[in-house]
């Protein structure tokens, strides 16, 4: 079946050349100019996924996403404007998907909305299924636990929140501690609907890996950088 997404912007421009895009994609959109209108509509008739930008006046993003997670948890993904931190901690922790900072290339946004679907799909997945095949393995890596087919990830017990892409990444690194993976190799694992990224945009996920991590462990060195090589998870 089609996916149905549902763009949510104020800025015109933003909304056509999207639409556009995602349909040459072949997914059915729906389009709103402003978070009042977006709400009804996205609780009454859900999509299988939402972009929301975050700076909209009269209901912005955040506040719509808090309000339709009282009655969905359909898959969002946040716009912003601003690379802001605070913002981005606040988002994923009201339950968004993933975050794009504008301007942004729209082959990325697409890559990161299938990623999103794909897993929302395995976890939609049947328990019956789950028992007849073998379910997605956990990995274990010291201190680390990773669950990919709930996109949950723990440090010494406590949760931390990650983006599909950051999680990818790490679970690219964690699969095989010890072993160097170069850029390229985590930007395969990372952006699989051949999107092209330059190094800094895998630099700056590890950091922010690390930034996450350090939040719930202070000590935190477990991924290490190999200057000029890569990057690698050290199993502690």
């Amino acid at each position: 079946m089609t996916a149905t997404i549902a763009l949510v912007d104020d800025d015109r421009n933003i909304l056509t050349s999207v639409s556009i895009a995602l349909q040459s994609e072949g997914f059915t959109v729906r389009v709103y100019s402003d978070g009042e209108a977006a709400l009804k509509a996205l609780i009454d008739n859900p999509p299988d996924l939402a972009v929301l930008d975050i700076k909209m006046p009269k209901l912005d993003g955040m506040e719509l996403l808090r309000r339709l997670r009282e009655k969905s948890a359909v898959p969002a993904i946040f716009l912003t404007s601003k690379d802001d931190e605070l913002d981005e901690a606040l988002g994923l922790a009201m339950g968004a998907d993933d975050y794009i900072t504008k301007p942004f290339s729209q082959r990325l946004l697409i890559a990161r909305i299938r990623a999103i679907l794909r897993r929302t799909d395995a976890r939609a997945q049947p328990e019956q299924e789950e028992t007849a095949e073998t379910p997605a393995e956990r990995i274990v890596r010291g201190r680390l636990s990773m669950d990919p087919a709930r996109h949950r990830v723990q440090w010494a017990g406590k949760d931390v929140t990650l983006t599909v892409t950051e999680f990818l990444i790490l679970e690219a690194l964690a699969q095989r501690p010890g072993f160097v993976k170069s850029r390229d190799q985590l930007m395969d694992a990372a952006y699989q609907d051949d999107v092209y990224v330059d190094d800094r945009t895998i630099d700056s996920h590890i950091k922010r890996l690390r930034r996450k991590f350090r939040q719930v462990d202070p000590d935190f060195k477990a991924i290490e950088t190999l200057y000029g090589v890569g990057y690698r998870f050290a199993e502690e």
